[in-house]
């Protein structure tokens, strides 16, 4: 089985998170004994902000078993799709990363309505190459992978 990482999964384990790191560490355990672990450009350059250097990067991926793999054209055409479908639906409301549900913010001073983007190409390209190049993705952004990947197994 060949399992994708979201950098969330990652940083929880090494930038250790009360919240977190318990359940994500359990997670890669047991998808490093399942098989192959994987990860996409975006994740590699989204590790490396917590690396001093870049020989320690590739020890940590090393050590770890994970592997970078490049995304094939068709997983970078997918994120494109989806991305341009996101755009196209996207409306002023906060998505919550866990469950999907989409909620609008008001300041409780002026009344007005308080706007974030919530999610970049980035997050589609993640998705697209673990649809392309694995089974599963691990992460934390469940809901909204759900929402624009509905065919892609996410657990977190």
């Amino acid at each position: 089985m060949i399992t994708s990482l979201d950098t969330n999964i990652l940083l929880d384990v090494l930038i250790p998170d009360d919240v977190h790191f318990q359940r994500s560490k359990k997670l890669l355990d047991e998808h490093f004994e399942k098989g192959q672990l994987i990860i996409c450009e975006v994740v590699h350059a989204e590790l490396a902000s917590q690396f001093p250097a870049e020989k320690d990067i590739r020890a940590f991926l090393g050590d770890t078993g994970i592997r970078l793999i490049h995304s094939s054209e068709k997983a970078l055409y997918i994120a494109g799709e989806r991305w341009r479908q996101y755009a196209k639906d996207r409306d002023q409301k906060l998505q919550c990363p866990y469950c999907g549900n989409r909620i609008t913010v008001t300041c409780s001073k002026c009344g007005h309505n308080i706007y974030s983007r919530q999610h970049i190409i980035s997050d589609f390209l993640i998705a697209a190459h673990a649809i392309v190049h694995a089974e599963i993705l691990l992460s934390r952004d469940r809901g909204f992978y759900r929402a624009y990947f509905k065919n892609l197994k996410v657990i977190g």
